[in-house]
């Protein structure tokens, strides 16, 4: 899946040079390539992380990792999008990429991330009140 990009050493790819190619596609899907991957500041920031103050990352190593995620959250999303279709909705819900997950063999991160969605969900819901919501004039 993956290597059908970066083998190819398409320009945007990591393989294939710099995300700032400025409007190359997908050969897949007519995405650009720079909007195909999470941002790599981003990845870095996590990465960086679960390593020591003085850890260093090689840029290859934020790139594949780049790559990697950005595939898990299309494999994932691309799966509840089908079952929201077989049921004719248009809204992708964290319940559908909960099931997604475990049709497509994640189960041993289905329960954490229930903890998260059901928390997710309480501050969601929590409202304030009314006297703060009115304006001051």
């Amino acid at each position: 899946m993956a290597d059908e990009y970066s083998s190819q050493g398409l320009p945007g790819s990591p393989a294939g040079g710099s995300h700032d190619s400025g409007g190359d596609h997908s050969p897949r899907s007519g995405v650009r390539e720079q909007d195909r991957f999470l941002p790599i500041a981003n990845i870095s920031r996590i990465m960086k992380k679960a390593l020591p103050q003085n850890g260093k990352i090689a840029k290859d190593a934020k790139e594949t990792v780049q790559e990697c995620v950005s595939e898990f959250i299309s494999f994932i999303t691309s799966e509840a999008s089908d079952k929201c279709q077989r049921e004719k909705r248009k809204t992708i819900n964290g319940d559908d990429l909960l099931w997604a997950m475990a049709t497509l063999g994640f189960e041993d991160y289905i329960d954490p991330l229930k903890v998260y969605l059901a928390r997710y969900r309480e501050v969601q819901d929590f409202s304030f009140p009314d006297f703060l919501c009115q304006s001051f004039t």
